[in-house]
């Protein structure tokens, strides 16, 4: 008598029919026109430029096509799955997210991808509409809080103009040859005071005082030195009040 519980991997384990290219073009079709939508909701829905949104723009919409991709190679074959989990895994993402709301567009992307791929067009079709426009709500709440709109955006981004930065690096790592050069780039002056090991000798805390040169955010700086090879974590550290103070 055979095990209920292996009875989801002997389905998924059964030859599935294979897509028709209408089918192909038509799912992928609407994975393009579903991310192109997400897309359009993000920068409709946010105060950046078409220069500074342009990438992530892109970004939403390649995820949309990739994931429609994804979800017709997987169909319902759960080995196929796991397989695709684990060839994810060994791939490192370091690009830093500026906006927790970002995250949410790249989910969204994902989710209408998958919607195409799967055949599930409805899910998209009332799905886009909705999440556009309560990120057009919140975006319009989010601006009036305070009266100061797109200014507060800004003094957030750049808060001080000097500060503490501290940067941890493998010991293996030759901090002039891979800090300096960016570090130089982006502030000025910039002086070492402070070099500390960390993880049991296995790391260096560096720590810097510094200036950052007219036009350069901290969120720039933080991003610049994170995508370095051999970086571990970067802080920035605000000048305290009883510095300011004294």
């Amino acid at each position: 008598m055979a095990d209920p519980a292996l009875d989801v991997f002997t389905t998924s384990s059964k030859p599935e029919p294979p897509i028709t290219l209408d089918e192909l073009a038509l799912r992928l079709g609407l994975a393009a026109v579903f991310g192109i939508a997400a897309g359009a909701a993000y920068f409709l829905t946010q105060r950046k430029k078409r220069v500074e949104a342009a990438s992530f723009v892109s970004t939403l919409v390649l995820l949309a096509i990739l994931l429609a991709m994804v979800s017709m190679v997987i169909g319902s074959n759960i080995a196929r799955a796991f397989s695709l989990v684990g060839a994810l895994a060994i791939v490192r993402f370091r690009t830093v997210v500026e906006d927790t709301r970002d995250t949410a567009f790249v989910i969204f992307a994902v989710v209408v991808g998958m919607a195409a791929g799967a055949g599930a067009y409805m899910v998209a079709v009332f799905g886009i509409p909705l999440v556009g426009l309560m990120a057009w709500a919140l975006n319009a709440w989010g601006g009036k809080g305070n009266g100061n709109g797109p200014a507060d955006k800004g003094s957030l981004a750049s808060l001080t103009q000097e500060g503490t930065l501290v940067v941890r690096v493998g010991i293996g790592t030759d901090p002039a040859a891979v800090l300096t050069p960016t570090i130089a780039k982006q502030a000025e002056p910039v002086r070492l005071v402070a070099v500390v090991t960390a993880r049991q000798g296995a790391a260096l805390d560096l720590t810097y005082t510094l200036r950052l040169r007219e036009g350069v955010t901290v969120i720039t700086l933080v991003a610049e030195l994170n995508r370095i090879e051999g970086v571990q974590s970067v802080e920035w550290r605000e000048p305290s009040a009883t510095t300011d103070r004294m």
